[in-house]
């Protein structure tokens, strides 16, 4: 029998796409591992790999559709022996086809723990012993990974054995596996999104030209998240001006350095800054945490997200153990990240997950701000623009370069105490930039 292509669910959070680009066109023959079409998600653009061989017989949505749902028909793949005239009479999601589907079958085995009336249960398989290739979705791979099982223990379910989320549910349920404990799992949970609110009234637009342009899914997604967040997460803020010139002296102290080393790099005022808050983090652990209902999450990495400006919208690609990381690192990771940001080129681990964001908007020339947090982090900081203010200094008028700087914090994760140690040690780094080359 045929099999089906459906959308695949690539991130927790998609609930459709669009189809970017088929890499395959029909007739093309088909091996496992294949990159088969290019998926825009709501944060970027990723490859999409058939499971199994065959050939592709008919394309069902063409390159270019937005609005696909998960799990909708995308494409057929003809298996071995088969020809166009398999075709005929096809029906998708039919009989026996269901439990065949294996190009991209993963999220429909997903969505429905057991197979559907009439359709011939799938024959359970052992998982791979080792060395061996692990059959499994993509959706079952990440909660293995996050609830700490090893996919090896587990029996897979779907098509021809492949191991699918009602796989992973089962051994959580039944302790197999290896399960971490529940508080390592609690981060996934925090991760999934509040209850959306009842959707309001449409407005009524005045009539008056104008231009509609259509929100693409990451718009859509973003408005949904940063609308839950204001609604659901009881932020405060906490507001602190720092002088720069110390920072900016090192800043330029290094780049000259460096250039006469021949070296690549040159450190912007943003990769101080970051290195500047993954130590503030260091050395106040309590800020760098997330909330679920059952407990507080502190982090025992500093995975520092950083707020990157697309045509799409934001994004916050993440600087993994950037307390760990020397400036020139950091300089060269943030480069890399925001350029495969801009392209929709980053991989869902570049940013999929960080204890704490940076928005940074003062090469805008924004003086201060307060930032929206990105649930389950605690909190964000919002960096203003470093610009010529009058100090007192010793009881002298003086002038400085100042930069303002708002932490917009979720009291259910950290007081006002603690909020205001984070911000102090900041400061303290800041203004004292030859601390953080210790």
């Amino acid at each position: 029998m045929p099999v089906e292509i459906l959308m695949p669910a690539l991130s927790p959070t998609m609930e459709e796409g669009t189809l970017a680009k088929w890499l395959k066109a029909e007739g093309d023959a088909i091996a496992a591992g294949d990159v088969i079409c290019e998926i825009e998600t709501d944060k970027a653009t990723m490859e999409f790999e058939a499971v199994d061989e065959g050939v592709l017989g008919k394309i069902i949505v063409p390159d270019g559709t937005a609005g696909v749902k998960v799990n909708q028909l995308i494409g057929i793949v003809l298996e071995e022996g088969e020809d166009a005239s398999a075709l005929d009479g096809f029906q998708a999601g039919g009989g026996a086809a269901a439990p065949k589907a294996e190009a991209a079958s993963a999220p429909a085995a997903e969505s429905s723990p057991a197979p559907s009336a009439g359709a011939p249960a799938p024959a359970a398989a052992p998982a791979k012993s080792a060395g061996e290739r692990i059959f499994a979705s993509p959706l079952a791979r990440r909660m293995a990974g996050q609830e700490g099982l090893d996919l090896k223990a587990v029996t897979g379910t779907g098509p021809k054995g492949r191991i699918v989320k009602h796989d992973i549910e089962a051994a959580l349920k039944a302790g197999t596996g290896k399960a971490a404990p529940a508080a390592t799992s609690a981060p996934a949970a925090a991760a999934a999104p509040a209850a959306a609110p009842a959707p309001a009234k449409p407005v009524a637009l005045p009539d008056a030209p104008h231009t509609a342009v259509p929100n693409s899914t990451m718009r859509k997604v973003i408005a949904k998240r940063l609308t839950e967040s204001k609604q659901t997460v009881p932020h405060f803020y906490l507001t602190v001006d720092v002088e720069l010139d110390a920072l900016l002296a090192l800043r330029k102290d290094l780049n000259a350095r460096a250039e006469g080393l021949g070296q690549s790099y040159k450190l912007s005022v943003n990769d101080l800054v970051i290195k500047a808050v993954a130590l503030a983090l260091k050395q106040v652990p309590a800020a760098n945490a997330a909330w679920t209902d059952e407990a507080i999450i502190l982090w025992d990495d500093v995975d520092v997200s950083v707020a990157v400006a697309t045509e799409g919208g934001l994004i916050t690609p993440i600087i993994r153990k950037a307390d760990q990381k020397g400036l020139a690192t950091i300089s060269n990771e943030m480069k890399e990240l925001a350029k495969k940001a801009r392209d929709g080129k980053l991989k869902p681990e570049e940013f999929q997950g960080g204890g704490f964001t940076i928005s940074n908007l003062g090469m805008f020339g924004i003086r201060d701000f307060a930032a929206i947090i990105n649930p389950p982090q605690g909190c964000i900081l919002a960096v203003g623009a470093g610009e010529q203010r009058p100090v007192v200094k010793d009881g002298a008028l003086a002038v400085a370069t100042v930069m303002s700087c708002t932490l917009s914090v979720d009291h259910r994760v950290v007081d006002g105490a603690v909020g205001a140690q984070f911000m102090a040690a900041f400061k303290k780094l800041i203004q004292d930039p030859m601390a953080m080359m210790l």
